[in-house]
Order: structure tokens, then C-alpha cells, then sequence
């Protein structure tokens, strides 16, 4: 059975504020703690093609690998998924965004399949995916809500 996962968090920011720093993938090292470099290898229209590379494990491994994503304003949505999948057979992502009473709602889903030799099962990476995911969550929606405060955004309080 292949992993999924769904994951969101409310942010209380204006949907401008939220989509430009979420989809700002260079500045990701800054955004998410997992993340020690974000570089951009191509960009084509709404698609980026950009490696990501993580802070050293407990273990002192660096993983690395190349993902691309399309993103797309007018549906508030972004596809994206791994092209170097390493322990992976596929990672596929979709990113949502919705204006609510107070902010943006966000949510993240994740659909994917460990490959056979991968030193974790589907259900491992499962559970890993929904405990790191609401952290990032949480340090996003942190990081964007005091971006917004500095700026003097404040979200709708009403749809």
C-alpha cells in the first residue's frame, strides 16, 4: 500500500504574504529548519526544477535530491514532485491554499512509495512525514505571521 498523507495548518497572513514566501524555494533554507540549501537549477514558466539538500542526520548523512514543482495562482495550487527520488519510487506533492475567516489555510499532501531496498517501509515514512510535517507547519506559519506583523498585513477576520 503506498504512502499518503494530508497535513495543513491555518496561517493568519494575507493569501499575497503566504503564497509569495511559501513559493519563494530559494529562500527555503530560511523558511523550513530541515533545509541547509535550496538552488535553483531552471526555471520554465511556472515550473522550477531546484535541488534541496538537508542538515546532516543524527547519523551525519547529508540527503539530497532534485524536485520540481508547477505552480499555479489562479487555481492556488502547487504540483510538485521529486525527479531524483533516491530512497523514494516516487514522492508526489500538492500543495493547496484557501482563504479562510482569519487567514490562509494551507495543506500539503503527499503521495508516494518507498523503493523495496529503502532502508524504511511505506508506513515508517508515513509516520516520519505526518511527525515532520507538523513542525515545518508550525515554523512556517510562525515565520510568516511575524513577516506579517512586521508589515502591518492583517488577514480578513470574515470570508
Amino acid at each position: 500500500m503506498p504512502g499518503h498523507t494530508q497535513n495543513e495548518i491555518t496561517i493568519a497572513a494575507p493569501l499575497d504574504l503566504v503564497w509569495d514566501i511559501t513559493n519563494d524555494v530559494a529562500n527555503w533554507p530560511r523558511l523550513f529548519s530541515e533545509y541547509a540549501s535550496a538552488e535553483i537549477l531552471s526555471t520554465e514558466g511556472k515550473k522550477t526544477t531546484f535541488r534541496l539538500t538537508m542538515h546532516p542526520d543524527e547519523n551525519g548523512t547529508v540527503w539530497s535530491w532534485v524536485s520540481e514543482r508547477e505552480a499555479d495562482r489562479d487555481t492556488l495550487s502547487v504540483k510538485a514532485r521529486r525527479v531524483e527520488t533516491g530512497p523514494f519510487a516516487y514522492m508526489n506533492i500538492l500543495w493547496r491554499y484557501e482563504e479562510v475567516a482569519g487567514g490562509v489555510r494551507m495543506v500539503w499532501t503527499q503521495d508516494f512509495a518507498m523503493k523495496p531496498e529503502a532502508p524504511v517501509d511505506d508506513d515508517w515514512m508515513t509516520d516520519n512525514i505526518n511527525r515532520n510535517s507538523k513542525v515545518q507547519l508550525a515554523l512556517i506559519r510562525d515565520r510568516i505571521e511575524k513577516a506579517a506583523a512586521e508589515r502591518g498585513s492583517v488577514p480578513p477576520l470574515s470570508d
